[in-house]
């Protein structure tokens, strides 16, 4: 991998999550502390209207590798995760939400798997920790998009590495939760060479999942059907010349 300032940026949107806030940005640290990983955090303050940008700013003195993103409205997940790729200094990119969620050391540990893949996509093996209804709803929607795209995917929505550069050339489309099936697909209709990994989740301490309600479903829906015009409608993008995945494939051409 080259030399940039940092080796991974973690973005992490955030919408009215003043009680996991601190948490999910400690998580992270003490993730990059085990992996003696030198990253930054991208906290997007998607419209929050309670303390959760006070309480990400108040950890940028201990910590300056924190950089904040404010958003005087909800743009959505998506937007704001985009916002957070265009702003990040690292190498590598993930998706870590705000929520608490997720235990950043589970997808962090696979790092080096970069060094032979464009991106690591990690699938969720205590799905048990989660309600029943989301469980239901998460098998549906990844049997659909599998079958839709001609993928075998364990999972489509959980916290993906990428190697930076092979977004460049893609275009997101997709503000709301979409945006994680979307990318996914784009890059392996492209033909970036991809990992899965295992890995858990910890159960929500507070608040509801904005992922299920129904304004985001009907969205899903939305982006779901444009994405499906597009790729089915327009040509590929071109693989990145400097991806893990353009080296592999003129090294075994030559």
């Amino acid at each position: 991998m080259n030399n940039s300032e940092y080796k991974i940026s973690v973005i992490m949107p955030a919408l009215n999550e003043e009680n996991n806030i601190k948490e999910a940005i400690v998580n992270v640290i003490v993730a990059f502390n085990k992996q003696n990983i030198k990253g930054e955090i991208v906290v997007i303050n998607d419209g929050s209207t309670d303390s959760t940008k006070d309480i990400a700013l108040s950890l940028i003195q201990q910590y300056p590798f924190i950089k904040i993103v404010e958003h005087r409205m909800p743009y959505g997940v998506g937007a704001s995760f985009w916002e957070g790729v265009q702003k990040a200094s690292g190498e590598i990119v993930v998706f870590i939400p705000g929520d608490g969620e997720n235990d950043a050391y589970e997808t962090l540990q696979y790092i080096e798997l970069l060094e032979h893949t464009d991106l690591v996509i990690p699938y969720v093996y205590n799905t048990g920790v989660r309600p029943l209804s989301r469980r239901i709803l998460s098998k549906l929607y990844k049997s659909i998009l599998n079958i839709t795209f001609g993928t075998e995917l364990k999972y489509l929505n959980g916290t993906v590495m990428y190697r930076k550069l092979i977004l460049n050339n893609i275009n997101l489309k997709s503000t709301g939760f979409f945006f994680q099936a979307e990318l996914v697909v784009k890059c392996i209709k492209n033909g970036y060479l991809y990992a899965e990994v295992p890995y858990a989740i910890q159960k929500r301490v507070y608040g509801d999942s904005k992922a299920v309600t129904f304004k985001s479903l009907l969205k899903i829906c939305m982006d779901y059907l444009r994405i499906v015009l597009e790729l089915y409608t327009k040509k590929k993008y071109d693989i990145e010349k400097s991806s893990v995945t353009a080296l592999k494939k003129y090294t075994n051409n030559n």
